[in-house]
């Protein structure tokens, strides 16, 4: 059978229907209205099956070539190609779903659905500014306390209190632990490690005439009833 050149492919022009230009071996390329592309047909354990190979001109004949040759060396040892990329496939999903990130975003749509407007608010923008660039493609797994910690001292230094992305990131991973993902939380003991928050008393009243003046304010408060009851 004669080969296929690399003008011919060059040249090819979609028809009325579909059709194939064939390089033996059983690669061809496939021409349609949408574009040229790349396939190879074999039979596994009885079965026809087809293999695609990629897109023309991104992959030139000399690549598919390259690439039907290896399929069909893969094949002769009992390994289907087709198969070995629906696995790598689902490995690959399955490894991105044990990210930190999408388990994150798992969570907030469990547990944050009837918190305020605020709260959300709030727990969204530690995510996205600080959790996710940081850890949001680790596996979840994979992260360990000091790195972590190496995430809330980056918000310490800009002068943020991190107790409150600690706690959020505690609460993702013990999601985790509880969903059977990871067996601890790393972020169990850094609190000891971390700033505590400054806590700002309000001044008090110790004057018997600033006290008169408090009680004469508030028994003139004209405001609702429920405020006037709590006064």
């Amino acid at each position: 059978m004669q080969k296929l050149a690399a003008t011919a492919v060059k040249q090819a022009k979609p028809k009325a229907t579909p059709y194939k230009m064939t390089d033996g071996g059983g690669l061809y390329l496939l021409v349609n209205a949408k574009g040229k592309y790349w396939r190879y047909n074999y039979r596994y354990t009885g079965k026809q099956k087809t293999l695609a190979l990629g897109v023309y001109p991104d992959i030139s004949l000399s690549t598919a070539r390259k690439f039907h040759q290896s399929a069909r060396e893969q094949l002769a040892e009992g390994i289907d190609r087709s198969e070995a990329k629906k696995v790598q496939r689902i490995t690959k999903n399955s490894a991105a779903a044990d990210e930190f990130e999408p388990i994150a975003r798992e969570w907030f749509r469990q547990k944050m659905l009837n918190a305020s407007e605020t709260h959300q608010s709030r727990t969204s923008g530690i995510l996205k500014n600080d959790l996710f660039p940081s850890i949001g493609t680790r596996p979840i797994s994979k992260i360990t306390a000091p790195e972590v910690l190496a995430v809330l001292k980056k918000i310490e230094s800009r002068g943020v209190d991190a107790l409150r992305a600690k706690q959020v990131a505690g609460q993702i991973f013990r999601y985790a632990v509880a969903a059977g993902r990871i067996d601890s939380d790393p972020t169990r003991d850094l609190a000891e490690v971390l700033k505590t928050r400054e806590v700002k008393h309000n001044a008090a009243i110790t004057e018997p005439d600033e006290l008169a003046k408090l009680l004469v304010a508030i028994d003139g408060y004209k405001g609702t009833p429920t405020v006037r009851t709590a006064l």
